[in-house]
C-alpha cells in the first residue's frame, strides 16, 4: 500500500496518463482537529513543494491522512496513529 511519499503518489496520480485523478480523494485533518476530517478530490488540488493547493487555500502535505480510490481502496495512509504519535 505505501510506497513512496504521499507527494509522490499524488504526482503519479496526477501525471501519469494510465491514472485517472476523478477517481481519487485524499482525506486531510482539518485544522488540526482530532476526527475533523475532510475529503478532497485530487482533482482539486496541484501540488506544491512543501504545500498542495486547494483554490487559494495552502495545505501542508503533512496533513494528508490518506489516499483513496473511489473504490475504497487505501492507496497511501500515513504512518501517524490519531494522536499524531508515529508507529
Amino acid at each position: 500500500m505505501r510506497k513512496g511519499s504521499v507527494k509522490e503518489v499524488l504526482s503519479k496520480i496526477k501525471y501519469d496518463p494510465r491514472e485517472d485523478e476523478g477517481n481519487y480523494y485524499i482525506v486531510i485533518e482539518h485544522r488540526g482537529a482530532y476526527g475533523n476530517e475532510k475529503k478532497i478530490s485530487v482533482e482539486m488540488i496541484e501540488l506544491g513543494h512543501g504545500y498542495f493547493f486547494v483554490g487559494d487555500a495552502q495545505i501542508p502535505y503533512h496533513r494528508i491522512l490518506k489516499v483513496v480510490r473511489s473504490d475504497g481502496e487505501v492507496i497511501w495512509e500515513t504512518r501517524k496513529d490519531r494522536r499524531g504519535e508515529v508507529d
